[in-house]
């Protein structure tokens, strides 16, 4: 194995733009990478969190080996209550995308949008003025729901799944 090299603390904020360019050509192996090199120096970095957990969602359903509790282990990093909420909501958010990407059954997104829709809704009573990014993720997905008529799961199928 080898001895992974440190990153200085002044390239940080270049580190982090790379990293964000790489999560937007798609590359989130790479985002990812260079997130856990900045958070090896400066473990508490709030931007390099972010990018890392939305790096870690950019690969649900796409056949990475990359599961949903990486991504929520992120979450009690977060500084703020609102930060917390807003990204559990995005996390579910996007396991609810996938799934559907994949031809899961309706009431398996349909579960994960509203419980998205749960945690933005939290999160938008807690948003600081100016900031409704909670309700427009929410509006989102209540118009996936909608759209693509996606049922909520019965007894019987939270049953199988191990939800009640």
């Amino acid at each position: 194995m080898f001895e992974l090299k440190r990153i200085s603390k002044e390239a940080i904020p270049a580190a982090l733009d790379k990293a964000e360019r790489y999560r937007l050509l798609s590359e989130p192996a790479e985002a990812e990478s260079i997130c856990l090199d900045v958070l090896h120096v400066d473990p508490g970095n709030q931007r390099a969190l972010v990018i890392l957990l939305l790096a870690l969602t950019d690969r649900f359903g796409k056949g990475y080996s990359v599961g949903l509790t990486r991504a929520q282990d992120m979450l009690p990093r977060l500084q703020g209550e609102y930060e917390r909420l807003y990204y559990a909501g995005v996390i579910a958010e996007r396991r609810a995308k996938a799934q559907l990407q994949q031809g899961a059954l309706g009431f398996v997104a349909g579960d994960w949008l509203r419980e998205a829709m749960d945690f933005y809704e939290q999160a938008s009573k807690l948003r600081p003025p100016g900031n409704d990014d909670a309700i427009l993720r929410w509006n989102t997905c209540a118009r996936i729901i909608d759209q693509n008529r996606l049922p909520e799961a019965g007894p019987e199928e939270r049953q199988e799944m191990g939800l009640e």
